[in-house]
């Protein structure tokens, strides 16, 4: 576990507060509480994201409190903020893998390249089309058929 991920100075947990405040859950806890499967998308989602909501369901305070700190102890987050069943976690992401540079096509020298092609032109003796005149704004009052207050029945 990197010693910097489990431990932030207010400042940085202030500001992931913030960073946080806008997402939304995405690792539910059950009524059956922490299991691997949990840990695994726990630990998926924080290599993804870095910053995470975690939506705790049936547990009381104390409980919450414990898995709280087992979910650090296993992925080697940090804990940024529990308030009610949510529970807000922070590892940075690892180093990114650079990727593969694609290899390109060889280039062809200049000499033997084609001369561009120019786009066909309109020829003179084609007629051009007319434009449209612009469309003018009209006032409510003259652009819509006045309707009448009064409901209509099947009477008349």
């Amino acid at each position: 576990m990197d010693p910097k991920a489990t431990s932030l100075n207010p400042a940085e947990r202030r500001a992931l507060r913030a960073r946080a405040h806008a997402l939304k859950p995405v690792v539910l806890v059950g009524n059956d509480g922490l299991s691997e499967a949990v840990l695994k998308e726990v630990d998926r989602s924080l290599t993804a994201h870095e910053l995470i909501k975690i939506r705790v369901a049936g547990q009381d305070r104390d409980q919450r409190e414990a898995m709280l700190e087992a979910v650090c102890r296993a992925t080697g987050a940090a804990a940024v903020q529990h308030i009610g069943n949510i529970l807000v976690l922070y590892r940075p992401a690892p180093e990114a893998v650079p990727a593969a540079v694609p290899r390109r096509r060889p280039t062809v020298p200049a000499k033997d390249r084609a001369a561009p092609v120019a786009a066909p032109s309109r020829p003179a003796s084609a007629p051009r089309r007319p434009r449209r005149p612009p469309v003018r704004a009209v006032g409510i009052a003259t652009a819509f058929k006045a309707r009448s207050t009064r409901r209509r029945t099947a009477k008349g």
